[in-house]
């Protein structure tokens, strides 16, 4: 007579052993897809009100804030950035049903805010003030396009480097199909 198997005790873990902990890196630097396009126009409008007042008062460090938004907003999407939060959290649900437009180029349009931003600190601390003035001007014209008229100068790049395979199909499917754009 064979006696029944009795299923091994799972192991035990020792107290104080160094439990293996991975972290996401993806999902720590995730961005969504899609977008809610009223909430990044909302944003756009906010990064208007802060690049027009760090104009008109000349405060360099008005520079680096804007600039520091737009690596978070790059970096880590909308849940760090505080324009973004006050966007997505708070003022975009007030105007109702969301209006979803691919990531992606979004997240490339921010990327070129980024730029331009950190461009103008550069240009603001090495002692060319006029300089970062006029791109921080073009940030201005360019915000305020999204903002303003919903045209995204950035999205509009993406789509001209991908029409020209300098950005890969893949990265994003309802940029390249047009009857995703319409539903």
């Amino acid at each position: 007579m064979t006696k029944p198997t009795v299923p091994a005790a799972p192991a035990r873990q020792k107290v104080g052993a160094r439990v293996n902990r991975t972290v996401d890196w993806r999902a720590v630097f995730a961005f969504p897809n899609p977008v809610n396009e009223y909430a990044a126009r909302i944003t756009a409008g906010l990064v208007v009100l802060l690049a027009v007042a760090t104009l008109v008062t000349g405060w360099g460090w008005g520079l680096v804030v804007l600039a520091a938004g737009f690596w978070l907003r790059v970096l880590f999407g909308p849940r760090i950035s505080p324009l973004a939060l006050l966007s997505v959290k708070v003022l975009a649900p007030r105007i109702g049903h969301a209006r979803l437009v691919a990531g992606p180029p979004k997240r490339f349009a921010q990327g070129l805010g980024a730029a331009m931003t950190s461009a103008a600190v550069v240009l603001y601390f090495t002692g060319l003030q006029p300089a970062a003035w006029v791109v921080l001007a073009l940030l201005i014209a360019a915000a305020s396009l999204e903002s303003f008229a919903g045209y995204c100068l950035g999205c509009a790049i993406f789509g001209l480097l991908q029409r020209r395979g300098l950005i890969p199909e893949d990265i994003c499917e309802a940029c390249n199909n047009v009857t995703l754009r319409r539903s």
